[in-house]
């Protein structure tokens, strides 16, 4: 359905140029989605995925091991969308302690969203609403170091902002006025909290989004809080008890219809098409996720049998290689303090898995070598190569 434009313009003077900034109207549409069989076919789908996502704890033995990893990926496919190289090794090479070598900027801004995301769901997990503050919070975490550290973090932007073009002026979208942001914000606030809404979680978190894209409301982060905030909603609507959900490889792998879809709703009141989009995208990395976990079990069940049959040094071998399967890149001397074992052993036990073909080294050094888990490592960084 196109309603027509879902804001209004107030125009004011930026450097000089006469500017029409888009303040959106409060959530929910009016009138109401449309829900067409076809597109309750789409949220019965998608939310079945959803569901199998979210038991994914009765197939993993420890469903932390794949969310550490998976929340990294997330940090590198959400980065890579706002023009960083980072890849999900150098994020990992990053995390290991005595990895050697200065962390490179982009490496910085994957690791600082993984902070925020963590930071976000602790204080979630603390009964803490989802609400303005905590999404300022989340941000100052976000730009604490590296690129955009300089732009207000923490704070909603007092300054106009604006998306494409080189000012303004020319820009292909500008967001509302700094002083309509808070106003903007607490209408957001105000729908994620109604306890009469009319529309599901799922179906809320893909209005909530383009709303928060539209707003705009930082200086830089916009797009990383915005794509978390649909997997806020959902972990605190109970829709899934762990965050596994993130649509950034969907995303990434759409980005021109995913910005076309976006300004559809903007200037032409289109919110299906943006639903049937998004519904899409949420079956399709529900369902992919629930693949590669079940990839990263049979893959982590044959290298224990594998293990199994190389004699006395299998049980010292089973012992690291657990580890590797928390984290899929570590060094010896992790390895040896976090499995209480001396670094004659380890080494041993890593020869061994080298020689299973399941580990690898990457460092090719004498010194603070690292050593992956490279199946599981390959499985994690489908869809990761840099844009």
């Amino acid at each position: 359905m196109k309603r027509g434009r879902t804001g209004e313009y107030e125009i004011s003077i930026v450097g000089g140029e006469r500017i029409y900034a888009f303040v959106p109207f409060p959530l929910p549409p009016d009138p109401p989605l449309e829900m067409t069989s076809e597109r309750q076919r789409l949220l019965e789908r998608a939310t079945l995925a959803l569901g199998r996502l979210d038991s994914i704890s009765l197939l993993l033995p420890d469903p932390n091991l794949f969310l550490y990893s998976y929340v990294r990926r997330e940090a590198v496919l959400s980065s890579q969308i706002e023009g960083t190289q980072s890849t999900l090794t150098d994020l990992l090479r990053y995390e290991v302690a005595g990895a050697g070598g200065m962390p490179i900027e982009d490496v910085t801004e994957v690791s600082s969203y993984v902070s925020a995301l963590e930071y976000g769901l602790k204080r979630l997990q603390e009964g803490f609403p989802l609400s303005g503050r905590l999404i300022r919070e989340m941000h100052a975490v976000l730009l604490a170091q590296g690129r955009g550290s300089e732009k207000e973090p923490g704070e909603f932007r007092r300054s106009q902002n604006w998306i494409g073009g080189t000012r303004p002026g020319n820009a292909q979208f500008v967001p509302p006025p700094h002083h309509r942001v808070g106003e903007c914000m607490a209408n957001l606030e105000r729908f994620l909290h109604d306890p009469n809404s009319a529309y599901p979680s799922l179906v809320k978190a893909g209005l909530a989004h383009v709303q928060f894209e539209t707003i705009h409301p930082f200086l830089d982060g916009n797009g990383r809080i915005g794509r978390l905030l649909i997997t806020f909603i959902l972990h605190r609507e109970q829709v899934l008890t762990r965050p596994l959900l993130y649509l950034s490889l969907y995303l990434k792998k759409h980005r021109e219809e995913y910005y076309r879809l976006l300004n559809a709703v903007r200037f032409e009141g289109d919110w299906e098409a943006w639903i049937d989009f998004f519904l899409e995208g949420v079956d399709q990395t529900a369902t992919n996720a629930v693949e590669t976990a079940r990839h990263l079990v049979e893959l982590f069940q044959n290298g224990a049998q594998a293990i199994q049959q190389v004699g006395r040094r299998a049980s010292t071998a089973l012992n690291v290689f657990r580890l590797f399967c928390q984290k899929p890149l570590l060094s010896i001397p992790q390895i040896s303090e976090q499995a209480a074992l001396s670094y004659p052993a380890v080494s041993n036990a890593i020869q061994v898995l080298e020689a299973l073909g399941i580990v690898e080294e990457i460092t090719e050094q004498r010194r603070n070598r690292l050593f992956a888990y490279k199946e599981y490592l390959r499985i994690l960084s489908e869809g990761t190569e840099p844009l």
